[in-house]
């Protein structure tokens, strides 16, 4: 795979080093904060300042990456996460740093990610053939896994030898790597052969294009809603209530950590089964994936052996690894890739967007009802919605490929795509004109990629 598709092995190797530095930092920035002589409220402010901004300029990071060339955008993303681990890790050094500082620069870093993402699930059909896509989504899925499991324990020896601002700056210049690969990337023009509309296209117009796609899919607005569910209630009880129960009966964090562990080696298991399974209906079996993966809190508060509840915790691991996969590829697969970005966009703002709700709640709730039943309580709805999922005729009968003219197989009704069909002659014979004085330049057409 990685000798025969070039474009891809470059940003393979640029993402690797990033993502083990994004792990690396998840675990110095809170000790950075600590060091400052932060409370644990400044360690929970500084990390909400790098999640709000993802809330606000996700869906714009969409509609730019479909706008413009998204290595580019990638890469001033680099550029900027750079500085700013850059400045904290210098500011950390030369014990200049103080909280405030730490939640600017967690402010303009989130903000630098939400563009980042969407670019990154759009730049893939444009460095990688459309029968490769699974793989290459595996291969990063991999990437990512691998330093789920190295990046904590690098993190802890980077922060023992040179302090957390030691650690940021290697994930510094892990983003100066990355863009220094994106600077030599050369993607293909535009996979859908869609030509680029003229400049004027208002941005809330092609927001609006861009939902449309997830509205007329069933697949993809119900894999949206299953997996809302999942972060909101399932992950919870992975960074909430895990470490709770972990603290209270397992004997603290060595115990935790084993269980993480787990699910981390696990993970790598679900990428090397993605690269390999070749499913003739992919949602079904992600569908599936999704359910046995919405188990981990029963698992976590069924009061088995250390031993077990690892071994289980690992198994979710590798469905949670194939559900991820081939829902990037099939969005990849049947969605315009022109329209991309933007419904991946609304795919990040449905799921790691609302996750903070689910945070928020899950210590209330197990105060008041206690640990173990919430854990219960959250696998009994989390597991039904991911069977609902895969109830769901759309999501059982999508082909692994969008066989184009078949009308109807990726989840859009005939008649709405004729509707779609005729709003687009529309849209490229007289909307160029109505929006030639538009607020936005430079944009896509903002009925475009409505097949």
């Amino acid at each position: 795979m990685l000798r025969d598709e070039p474009q891809f092995a470059r940003l393979f190797v640029g993402q690797s080093l990033s993502v083990l530095g994004d792990r690396v930092s998840f675990v110095a920035v809170p000790f950075a904060v600590l060091s400052t002589g932060g409370s644990a409220s400044d360690v929970g402010l500084v990390a909400a300042a790098g999640l709000v901004p993802m809330l606000l300029f996700t869906l714009a990071g969409g509609v730019w990456a479909d706008r413009f060339q998204r290595h580019r955008i990638m890469l001033v993303s680099d550029v900027v996460r750079f500085a700013v681990q850059g400045l904290a890790a210098a500011l950390l050094l030369t014990g200049a740093a103080e909280v405030p500082h730490l939640v600017v620069l967690m402010i303009v870093f989130g903000t630098a990610d939400a563009f980042f993402m969407p670019a990154a699930t759009g730049l893939m059909p444009l460095i990688v053939g459309k029968d490769r896509l699974r793989e290459a989504n595996a291969l990063r899925g991999f990437a990512q896994s691998t330093g789920l499991v190295l990046g904590p324990a690098l993190a802890g020896g980077l922060v023992a030898l040179a302090g957390p601002g030691g650690a940021l700056a290697l994930d510094s210049l892990t983003f100066a790597v990355s863009a220094a690969v994106l600077a030599r990337l050369r993607p293909r023009g535009t996979a859908s052969g869609t030509p680029r509309s003229p400049s004027g296209a208002p941005f809330l117009a092609e927001l609006s294009a861009g939902w449309a796609h997830v509205r007329s899919r069933t697949w993809v607005w119900s894999g949206m809603g299953a997996m809302s569910v999942y972060h909101i209630v399932v992950l919870p009880s992975v960074f909430v209530l895990g470490p709770v129960l972990a603290e209270r009966e397992w004997g603290g964090a060595a115990s935790w950590s084993v269980v993480t562990a787990g699910f981390g080696v696990g993970s790598i298991l679900g990428d090397v089964c993605a690269y390999r399974i070749q499913a003739t209906r992919p949602m079904a079996l992600a569908a599936a994936a999704l359910a046995v993966g919405s188990c981990q809190a029963v698992i976590i508060g069924s009061g088995a052996p250390l031993a077990l509840i690892t071994i289980l915790e690992a198994v979710t691991g590798v469905a949670v690894s194939l559900f991820f996969v081939i829902w990037e590829t099939t969005l990849q697969t049947h969605i315009p890739e022109a329209a991309l970005s933007r419904v991946s966009s609304y795919d990040y703002l449905l799921s790691a967007g609302l996750m903070p709700l689910g945070l928020a709640l899950a210590g209330p709730v197990s105060e008041s009802f206690g640990v173990r039943p919430t854990l219960y309580a959250m696998t009994v709805l989390a597991v039904p919605a991911a069977l609902a999922l895969l109830c769901v005729p759309a999501v059982r009968r999508l082909p692994a490929h969008n066989p184009g003219a078949a009308g109807g197989s990726d989840g859009v009704h005939p008649a709405s795509r004729s509707t779609e069909a005729a709003l687009a002659t529309v849209c490229t014979t007289h909307i160029p004109e109505i929006m030639l004085n538009g607020n936005m330049s430079g944009g896509e057409n903002a009925c475009h990629g409505t097949s």
